[in-house]
């Protein structure tokens, strides 16, 4: 079975052009994360990679499939130069590792949280996953193994996760859109709820 992720990171560096900085995280008792940094004119992007290098198992599954099951990359995009997001790093490993750490299938519509501020002084402690196949096409592999699915996050303020808890996730997105609100700018306040 070939390894998965220089084929990701060749996707990425396809989509996003060649990252300009990288870091790695390991957790114990798991497998390395990588996250990659793209910047592109005023929007920078961080990439997951390590999270699809074996597929993701249902909680309930006894024994984990090595080949076949969802596999995925996690994408942030947020605007430059307005906080310190490349501290977003570690928070991003962290959700990465999830499906190994808790056995969580990640797919689009999911809340992620992880506890603190994304990046100092963020008023985000959790994300939305979004739908794929925007920014990143998935990635084909062969057969029996599912596609790589990249998949953006978009940062969610408590108050917003709390109101997709109650509403869902296509209620909120459609809030964010009726009030243009810019999901990639990183000191953004909450989308009016009530």
């Amino acid at each position: 079975m070939a390894d998965v992720l220089p084929l990701v990171e060749a996707r990425l560096s396809t989509a996003l052009g060649e990252p300009d900085a990288r870091a790695a995280v390991t957790f114990l008792g798991t497998d390395r994360i990588e996250v990659l940094r793209f910047q592109e004119g005023d929007v920078v992007r961080y990439a997951t990679l390590g999270m699809s290098q074996h597929p993701m198992a249902e909680p309930t599954a006894m024994l984990a499939d090595p080949v076949e099951g969802p596999r995925a990359e996690l994408v942030l995009s947020v605007r430059a130069g307005l906080a310190d997001t490349d501290k977003v790093l570690r928070p991003l490993a962290v959700l990465a590792a999830t499906p190994q750490v808790e056995g969580l299938v990640v797919t689009p519509g999911a809340s992620l949280d992880v506890g603190e501020a994304l990046w100092p002084g963020a008023p985000f402690t959790s994300v939305l996953v979004g739908e794929p196949g925007g920014l990143v096409e998935d990635l084909e592999l062969d057969a029996p193994m599912d596609p790589v699915r990249f998949l953006p996050l978009l940062p969610m303020t408590p108050n917003e996760a709390a109101w997709k808890r109650v509403h869902g996730a296509q209620a909120l997105q459609e809030r964010w859109l009726a009030n243009g609100t810019d999901l990639r700018d990183p000191v953004r306040g909450s989308v009016p709820l009530d």
